[in-house]
Parts: structure tokens; C-alpha cells; sequence
């Protein structure tokens, strides 16, 4: 069978799978339907998030308007974005309105916003913690103005680590209550500390106990405490701390920083963290993070997209229902 045949059966297989569990008349569908059915399952759909061309961004080369039209450029059909880049702007309706205009423009989709700078959501203090939820109330908003489906916080906090879980845990059910009736999810990312340990995450999500909060595994962000980052106990297993994150992704960072010869992550082995992924189920966006300086932040950001592709036709090759 040569590459395009096996294609074709690949396509027409998985494609009665999908129309079937989706009450879907093969009869209706054409070969070019049942092809779309097949790249929607079997094809990653990566997104780039904003903090990829931050150098270009901080020295004005490139504009926060016009990062959404960079992005398809670039080939991403979604992008991911930090408040950093519009802190002054999230109550400004006309710029929020502009935004949604040069991303439907570029058609590109607005998937969420990585939030900092607001508080400590898990504060000791009972009052700063709950004006960590009230300063995110505005992001909330600004995240529904433009279509996303959640804001990305933290979970910093002090104590020991069944008091840090508490707190964390206080601070973002909160916030999901301000974020519910808006049908936003509030997702917490691996950033430092204790939010750099899975299991204690992890633990914080059970905790929560909500519909509406969830996780953004990002594949390099495991240093537990940056001052001593030369030292291995430093860091939680990335490995592990991505499958334990899983279960509750709502959106997953595909970090990178340096490239080898062929192509690969120097710091992450990408078919390995792919598979983790996909075997948990996962089905929403990737976003590309790439922090590196080896590269020009377009080349290292594409440079990641490329990987990231690769891998999922090798895990697709893998795959049974591939056969």
C-alpha cells in the first residue's frame, strides 16, 4: 500500500469511528468531509502564546495589536495572551474591541490570558488574598469581552504545604465563583514554589473542588525555588509533574528554550511529554512557549511548532486505531 493509500483507509477508518459516536450519515459525508474529520482528531492544533516574541514585544519591534496577525503569519490559528503586553487596557472597551476586530481579521481565535501581577491568590493574609480575587475580576471580564474560555493565574502562597494549599485553594474557588457565571474557567500554571510541585497542585485542584478550575501544564516551568537552580533537589520531575497536572488541563504550554541538531528540545523530550498528553485524553490547544536565545523568537517559536508536529504524526503512526 503506498503512503497516499494508507492514508485514505487511515482517513475513511477513523472517520466512520468519529461520525458514528457523533450520530453523524457517512452516507452525507464526502471524501474532503471525512478527510476534515480525520485531521480534526489526528492533528495537534497548536496555539502561540504572546510571551514567545516578548523580546520583540519589550523593545517595540513588534505591536500587542498586531501580535494576533504575527501569529498567523506565522502559521498558529490561535494565540494565547499576557496581560503584561495591555496591563493599563483591560476595562477599555475600545481596545478590547479592536483586539476582537484583528483577530477575527487574521482568524485567529483568543484562547485565554496568562494573569500576573495581581496578588497573591493564595495571600496568608485573609484581606490581600481576597483583593488577589478582586484585582482579577477585571481580567475575568476582559477574557469574555474576547471570546476566551479562561484566564491563566497562580497559586503563590507561603506556610507549610497543607496551609499553602489551603489558601491557594480559598483564593481560587473564589475567584471561580466570579468566574462561573461567565462561563470562564480559571487555570492554574506550574510558576514557582510550591505550584512548581504536581502533586501539591494537584492536590490544590481536589481541594477547589470546582467545575470551573483547572491546570496549564507547561512542560519546563518545575523549579521549585529559582535561587538554587543549579541543584537537582530544586526541581520536581517534569515528567511527573505533567502527568499528574493532566486530569485537570485545560490548556497545556509546550515549553522550549534550545534546539539540537535534529530538531529536538535540549531540556524536554517531546515524544515523551506528547505521549503524556495525548494518553491522558487531552484534546484542547497546545501553546507554544519558547524562551530560548539560541534563535530569533520567531525562528525558536516556530522551531517548537515544527516539533511538536513531528512528534504527533510519530505517536499517530503509533497509535492504533493508525493501523
Amino acid at each position: 500500500m503506498n503512503t497516499a493509500d494508507q492514508f485514505n483507509t487511515i482517513t475513511r477508518r477513523d472517520a466512520m469511528k468519529l461520525a458514528g459516536a457523533a450520530g453523524i450519515g457517512l452516507l452525507s459525508l464526502g471524501p474532503a468531509s471525512l478527510a476534515s474529520l480525520t485531521r480534526s482528531a489526528s492533528e495537534p492544533k497548536i496555539s502561540l502564546a504572546q510571551w514567545s516574541l516578548h523580546r520583540l514585544l519589550f523593545a517595540g519591534d513588534l505591536q500587542h495589536l498586531d501580535f494576533a496577525a504575527e501569529a498567523k503569519k506565522m502559521g498558529f490559528g490561535a494565540v494565547e495572551y499576557v496581560n503584561s503586553f495591555f496591563k493599563d487596557r483591560a476595562t477599555d472597551e475600545a481596545f478590547l474591541a479592536e483586539m476582537n476586530r484583528r483577530a477575527s481579521d487574521a482568524g485567529v481565535k483568543q484562547l485565554l490570558i496568562m494573569c500576573d501581577g495581581e496578588g497573591n491568590l493564595g495571600d496568608a493574609d485573609d484581606n490581600a488574598r481576597n483583593r488577589a480575587v478582586e484585582n482579577h475580576r477585571k481580567w475575568l471580564d476582559a477574557a469574555k469581552t474576547l471570546g476566551c474560555h479562561s484566564i491563566r493565574v497562580n497559586a503563590a502562597s507561603s506556610g507549610s504545604w497543607d496551609e499553602q494549599r489551603d489558601r491557594a485553594a480559598d483564593g481560587l474557588r473564589k475567584l471561580c465563583e466570579l468566574a462561573d457565571p461567565l462561563e470562564l474557567s480559571v487555570i492554574v500554571e506550574n510558576h514557582g514554589g510550591l505550584s512548581s510541585n504536581g502533586k501539591w497542585l494537584a492536590e490544590v485542584m481536589t481541594t477547589v473542588d470546582h467545575p470551573r478550575v483547572g491546570t496549564l501544564p507547561d512542560f519546563g516551568n518545575f523549579c521549585m525555588d529559582w535561587s538554587r537552580s543549579d541543584q537537582p533537589d530544586a526541581w520536581y520531575d517534569r515528567y511527573q509533574g505533567v502527568k499528574e497536572l493532566m486530569p485537570f488541563a485545560k490548556a497545556v504550554s509546550a515549553k522550549s528554550h534550545e534546539f539540537d541538531a535534529d530538531g529536538n528540545e535540549t531540556k524536554t523530550d517531546y515524544t515523551r511529554m506528547l505521549r503524556i498528553v495525548r494518553d491522558a485524553g487531552y484534546t484542547g490547544w497546545i501553546g507554544v512557549e519558547y524562551e530560548g536565545g539560541g534563535l530569533s523568537p520567531r525562528e525558536g517559536s516556530l522551531a517548537t511548532k515544527k516539533l511538536i508536529e513531528r512528534v504527533w504524526a510519530t505517536l499517530n503512526a503509533e497509535s492504533p486505531q493508525a493501523r
